[in-house]
């Protein structure tokens, strides 16, 4: 199997069911940036997590490369989308898993500013970059049916990268590093 195909040499790129969209069309925006999201827990995975949270990012990895091709899926692929579903059951997943950070983590009185060590700064930028696949899933939603699941799914799992971001600075002994609204003398 080749890598290169040629075929996006024009600008476009090819659908799961067979249509063509120029390769800035929002659908390729939301699963590419759901790609990169994915990517990213690839590097917090490799900074040494302990065996749970590494169980636990690789099953999002497994159900982030679903979504994407989902996302990939024309409304050709209807049989397709259904075979690649985001049930309600991984959202679950992902709020047990918080449940169970927030038993350990300190209580939260103040906004955390992105920081404290090199695999909490990671989970931010992966939180941030779920945001913004978020925000492009929604939009595409507006121009065709998207599965709610898959909404609350990513919506969920910035809240747990911003949770983990927590539990891995305190398990790497970094200080979380508070912000405090700037007070004018």
């Amino acid at each position: 199997m080749k890598i290169y195909t040629r075929t996006g040499d024009d600008g476009t790129t090819g659908l799961i069911g067979g249509s063509r969209v120029k390769k800035y069309d929002i659908r390729l925006e939301a699963y590419g940036t759901v790609d990169e999201l994915n990517s990213y827990i690839g590097v917090i995975r490799s900074q040494q997590t302990d065996q749970h949270t590494d169980t636990v990012l690789e099953k999002i990895q497994h159900k982030l490369f679903v979504i994407g091709a989902n996302l990939a899926s024309d409304q050709s692929a209807v049989a397709m989308k259904k075979q690649l579903p985001c049930k309600s059951t991984d959202i679950e997943m992902l709020e047990q898993e918080m449940d169970q950070l927030n038993t350990i983590l300190p209580e939260l009185n103040h906004f955390i500013l992105p920081g404290g060590c090199q695999a909490s700064s990671f989970c931010h930028v992966a939180r941030t970059v779920c945001r913004r696949a978020e925000r492009r899933i929604v939009e595409l939603a507006e121009k065709t049916a998207i599965d709610q699941n898959l909404i609350k799914y990513i919506n969920r799992l910035s809240d747990y990268l911003f949770v983990l971001s927590r539990k891995v600075s305190m398990d790497q002994k970094a200080p979380e590093i508070l912000w405090f609204p700037e007070i004018n003398d």
